[in-house]
């Protein structure tokens, strides 16, 4: 498994032959690649804001993934043909990759009209090359993307011991998810091997040195190595 951060929360994460994109949306500091410039069997949206979807009409030879309401809202605004409506709790197989909905804690107004409710429960995506069971699979590997979220138990009692991330992306850019300390509890309570921070340093409220995030995790005495990538930069997942 290949995962490459696009900057904000863009994500390419490759697994075996099926390429999927997380979130496109390449107006953002970090990288300088043009929307649809990567190729995409499957987009994944964790939600209808702006910063998440607006680049998902460059792709439009691929299937968009998400809830419900949010790939719907992307077929009628975005020319978005194919379409996998899924829920939280679900898994779903995308080519040679297993995806699994989480719930992330944010509100999922769509576009930038965040006082609209008409998203449904913003999401997070478990992305695996083998399909979750209880069995504790040490061969497989597994990228969270936690999406926009705030701390939420769920990561110490459902996602770390039964879905069994080996890195995580979180939110630390704080104001509107996760700052530094919380998102450092969230990747102890994990328990990953690599934590990847995302959504910062794109807009004025949410810069934020990601060091501090570093040190914060150090603090909790979690031995999780930190990868601060830069952006168009990939890490190897390895079995």
């Amino acid at each position: 498994m290949e995962i490459t951060w696009h900057g904000h929360s863009t994500f390419h994460v490759t697994v075996d032959n099926t390429a999927l994109l997380v979130d496109p949306f390449f107006d953002n500091p970090k990288t300088d690649l043009e929307p649809g410039a990567v190729d995409a069997d499957y987009v994944l949206l964790t939600h209808g804001h702006m910063d998440h979807i607006a680049d998902v009409g460059a792709f439009p030879d691929a299937t968009v993934v998400g809830l419900p309401e949010v790939v719907g809202y992307c077929a009628d605004n975005y020319g978005v043909s194919e379409t996998i409506g899924a829920n939280l709790g679900g898994t779903v197989e995308l080519g040679d990759a297993f995806v699994t909905l989480h719930r992330a804690d944010h509100t999922n107004g769509m576009e930038t009209t965040y006082e609209s409710t008409g998203g449904g429960m913003p999401a997070g995506f478990v992305i695996s090359d083998t399909k979750p069971t209880q069995v504790s699979d040490a061969e497989s590997s597994t990228f969270y993307h936690a999406g926009d979220t705030g701390l939420m138990t769920e990561m110490r009692e459902v996602i770390g011991p039964y879905l069994e991330p080996d890195v995580a992306a979180v939110p630390i850019g704080d104001h509107f998810t996760m700052g530094p300390m919380q998102a450092a509890i969230a990747v102890d309570w994990l328990d990953v091997d690599v934590a990847l921070p995302m959504h910062y340093d794109t807009f004025p409220p949410i810069e934020v040195d990601p060091e501090e995030f570093r040190r914060e995790v150090t603090a909790t005495g979690s031995s999780t190595e930190v990868r601060i990538l830069a952006g168009d930069e990939s890490i190897t997942v390895a079995e």
